[in-house]
């Protein structure tokens, strides 16, 4: 029976929460799904999978170092595996930047890797004004200002298609 591990970093929670709703799907068709936190992952723990799935929030244009270190350090195993990766961004959140080949976080990350997992994902994030500290509020406030989206300090904006995530969690288990 195929293993699959879903990996994910995550700056707010939301990344989180997406990587759950990809485990509670996989689950119903899938025996062996297991979910880690990046920073719990080594190489070790990677070769005990069949399938391995990465999901990384971006914050300023930028994806955790830990995820960019744990695909360098583990490429090669990585390549021998079946493997998916998605990017959780508000940039997704508009219809022409929300599919790997349109949005540009996955693809400079990819480029810079040089890894083609077996599957790539996008998913548009969570905007949530009131969680974030003084200097992330009013940095991302004047983010969505330049680019045209929420910039009301009270607002909780969620702009996931949950109904993208479970067609990503189909491919998964498709991939399997």
């Amino acid at each position: 029976m195929a293993r699959t591990l879903v990996i994910y970093s995550t700056t707010d929670g939301h990344t989180l929460k997406i990587s759950q709703t990809l485990v509670d799907h996989l689950t119903q068709f899938l025996q062996n799904v297991t979910l880690m936190p990046v920073e719990e992952v080594n190489s070790a723990t990677l070769q005990e999978f069949d399938c391995i799935v990465i999901g990384a929030s971006i914050r300023y244009g930028k994806h955790q170092a830990v995820v960019a270190d744990l695909i360098k350090t583990n490429k090669t195993l990585l390549e021998s595996k079946k493997t998916a990766f998605y990017t959780v961004n508000l940039v997704a959140r508009k219809s022409e930047k929300n599919q790997p080949d349109t949005n540009p976080y996955i693809i400079k990350f990819l480029q810079e890797l040089a890894w083609q997992p077996s599957l790539q994902g996008v998913f548009a994030g969570r905007l949530n004004y009131p969680k974030y500290g003084l200097i992330d509020r009013h940095m991302i406030r004047f983010i969505m200002w330049m680019t045209k989206g929420p910039t009301d300090l009270k607002s909780d904006t969620e702009f996931t298609d949950w109904q993208s995530v479970k067609n990503f969690a189909n491919a998964i288990r498709e991939l399997v």
